[in-house]
């Protein structure tokens, strides 16, 4: 497995395909660079490389038992596009990923061509009197319970639920993709699941203040993870060049359950 080792002696795995304008993906919490399949498959036979790794404490990468926080996992990303001297790339995060992305792009824009924020909690999503739509910290203290009580079982309830929408009248789970989801939770280490949480709590408005290149922000407005409200709006207002783009009744995980509607629209952003 092609794999990098970080200044702090962290294995990074990480997929690289084809070849022409590279595009770096993000996954989100709790699972790995395979949640991107239907978008890696999609832009490689759109000619794009496409390049996406496993977090540390995620999937095939290492499980340290330090360093699972931002300011890491943006250095191991950094570690990764300058070892694959990615240049001119775009780069798409979502959920934590775009949470991810936003903090990567602040600090390393001259490789960098536009950027995509997909369902991600970005400035903020803590319920505070500036960020009333916000989640509680309550909420953030039951996925902690959730994943110490019994993480297999947690793992199968998020997807089940609210992560994919499927806890929504008159929705049609998939078992498929309910399994997938906790294949690749459990894949990873639930230190670094435990951990990532805290990332969840930050406030990430300096990092898009900094950000110059074009930005798309997509969120689904049926989001029971990020609530539309409580990030969306306010990601634009703090970008110099982003753009919103909204999806009525879609639902956190839409990359997975709309990827039909969803890739045709990075293209045409990667493309403008």
């Amino acid at each position: 497995m092609p794999t990098i080792t970080t200044p702090d002696g962290v294995e990074i795995f990480y997929k690289d395909w084809g070849s022409g304008q590279p595009i770096v993906f993000s996954h989100g919490w709790p699972l790995s660079a395979d949640d991107w399949d239907a978008q890696m498959i999609y832009f490689l036979h759109q000619g794009y490389r496409v390049i996406a790794h496993d977090r540390r404490g995620h999937g095939r990468s290492g499980q340290p038992g330090t360093g699972n926080d931002m300011e890491h996992w943006v250095a191991d990303l950094a570690a990764l596009t300058a070892h694959l001297d990615l240049r001119d790339a775009v780069h798409i995060g979502h959920s934590t990923g775009g949470a991810e992305v936003a903090s990567y792009v602040a600090r390393h824009q001259d490789r960098v061509a536009k950027a995509v924020l997909v369902a991600s909690p970005t400035p903020n999503m803590l319920k505070s009197a500036d960020n009333p739509a916000g989640q509680p910290r309550e909420w953030f203290d039951a996925v902690q319970a959730g994943i110490v009580g019994n993480r297999s079982e947690f793992f199968r309830d998020v997807p089940t639920g609210p992560f994919y929408g499927f806890n929504r009248p008159g929705a049609t789970p998939s078992e498929a993709v309910i399994a997938n989801w906790w294949r690749q939770g459990m894949a990873g280490g639930i230190q670094a699941h435990y951990e990532t949480v805290y990332t969840w709590l930050q406030d990430y408005t300096g990092d898009l203040e900094k950000i110059t290149v074009p930005v798309l922000v997509m969120h689904g407005e049926d989001d029971q993870i990020v609530p539309f409200a409580s990030a969306v709006p306010r990601a634009v207002e703090h970008l110099k060049n982003g753009t919103l783009k909204t999806y009525p009744g879609y639902p956190h995980g839409m990359l997975t359950t709309h990827a039909d509607v969803l890739n045709p629209d990075l293209l045409a952003f990667i493309q403008s």
